[in-house]
């Protein structure tokens, strides 16, 4: 029996009865499952509201060498002119650490990274600076309570507050992030966050290694001639895996979150992007020689039993459970084929302050993108009864297709940091 046969047992009924034999993977599993479900907590559920110091209408952080800071200053500095009732403390992180303390906890408290320029009033924190018209309206209609403070989703104008990172330009700002797909590119500012959301978790879906599951198991399932038995089994699978990838992005957005963001932890997230997309780009030319982010040969004929064990269950319950059970298996198994669309998409994530409820909406609008392509081939295989399987000429295409992407991506952010 290979590894992956023998990490968790299909419950499926036979001669022998039950096995469970514990493996380090149930571990991993139960793992991600507490940072993407408990790590939320610390943040939401523990985090205190900072109060406003008295006496103070804005609490201003800003750093020298901020360019959006400069302007920001200008702007009190005019607005404080014409109301002179109005009272402002103006905080350098950099030279008053105590100030950079207040900030993070600020920011922590309402579940975002700690930027400069940061305004907080009426224990709303606004981030970034553009212009008088637009963020100083902004500030005036909050500082009148005439509308409620929410930070631009797009961090731009703003700089990181860490000490590792120059200010001296502004981030991953909407106006100038950038997806090249198939020569065309696509930014944050011509799609807006929902369609770039979408846009990635569909090259994120053309992955070679949950799709051939899925088409095996199809291929498998289709001589049997019982298109309701296909669906159930199959959809178990398709919809189990959706939902155990959506655990393991949130698990990935909580650990951003608490680790926070510094140009140290760019440049890692940016090197493993690149190095998982040339891997990919070497399976294009190279296929089977040296390393791939593939489902690894050895663990292949375990799946193949799996599948047949859930083939011969001996009714639809057991056939349904054991689809359950491969479909997170074959998650922890491929998280290393896509590993760098989720951790570059949820790094982006964190930059646009949404709070929770948008970061999971956006996390669970990315994984309806990213199954949909699962969902047309499981659909055209239950109408067509089709015993195809996915070619290794196909799955060198794909390859090709996420390689260039992670690649793209890795290098924009090493050049935008």
């Amino acid at each position: 029996m290979t590894a992956l046969t023998k990490s968790l047992t299909v419950p499926v009924k036979s001669a022998a009865g039950y096995q469970h034999k514990p493996h380090p993977a149930r571990f991993c599993i139960l793992a991600w499952l507490l940072l993407a479900f408990f790590a939320p907590l610390s943040g939401t559920v523990f985090a205190e509201a900072v109060k406003p110091i008295p006496g103070i209408d804005i609490e201003v952080f800003v750093k020298e060498g901020c360019p959006h800071c400069a302007k920001a200053k200008l702007f009190l500095e005019a607005w404080q002119h014409e109301q002179p009732q109005l009272h402002l403390l103006i905080r350098d992180i950099a030279d008053d650490p105590t100030a950079l303390e207040r900030l993070e906890a600020i920011a922590k408290s309402q579940q975002t990274a700690a930027r400069v320029p940061a305004f907080y009033l009426r224990q709303h924190l606004l981030v970034g600076y553009a212009d008088e018209t637009s963020t100083g309206k902004l500030l005036k209609a909050e500082l009148a309570q005439q509308s409620a403070v929410t930070t631009p989703t797009d961090n731009s104008g703003s700089c990181e507050a860490a000490d590792t990172l120059s200010c001296t330009a502004p981030p991953l700002a909407k106006d100038d992030f950038e997806l090249n797909v198939l020569g065309r590119h696509i930014t944050l500012a011509q799609v807006g966050l929902p369609l770039f959301t979408v846009t990635m978790g569909l090259l994120d879906g053309f992955n070679p290694c949950s799709m051939w599951v899925l088409i095996l198991m199809i291929s498998l399932l289709a001589p049997m001639h019982d298109r309701r038995r296909m669906l159930a089994v199959a959809g178990t699978f398709v919809a189990v895996e959706g939902i155990a990838y959506f655990v393991f992005m949130a698990a990935w957005l909580n650990l951003f979150l608490l680790i926070g963001l510094s140009r140290l932890s760019e440049i890692v997230i940016a090197a493993i992007a690149i190095l998982a997309g040339g891997i990919n780009l070497k399976d294009f030319w190279a296929f089977g020689r040296g390393p791939s982010l593939s489902i690894p040969a050895s663990a292949k004929p375990g799946i193949y039993a799996r599948i047949r064990g859930i083939l011969q269950a001996e009714n639809l319950l057991a056939a349904i459970v054991g689809a359950v059970v491969l479909a997170v298996l074959v998650q922890v198994v491929e998280f290393l084929c896509t590993s760098g669309f989720p951790m570059l998409y949820t790094r982006i994530l964190t930059l646009h302050q949404t709070g929770a409820l948008g970061y999971y909406s956006y996390l669970l609008l990315y994984n309806i993108a990213y199954m949909l392509d699962d969902i047309i081939v499981l659909g055209i295989g239950i109408i067509t009864l089709s015993q195809r399987r996915l070619q290794e000429k196909e799955g060198r295409w794909l390859k090709l297709l996420s390689g260039l992407v992670m690649v793209g991506l890795g290098l924009y952010l090493l050049v935008a940091g």
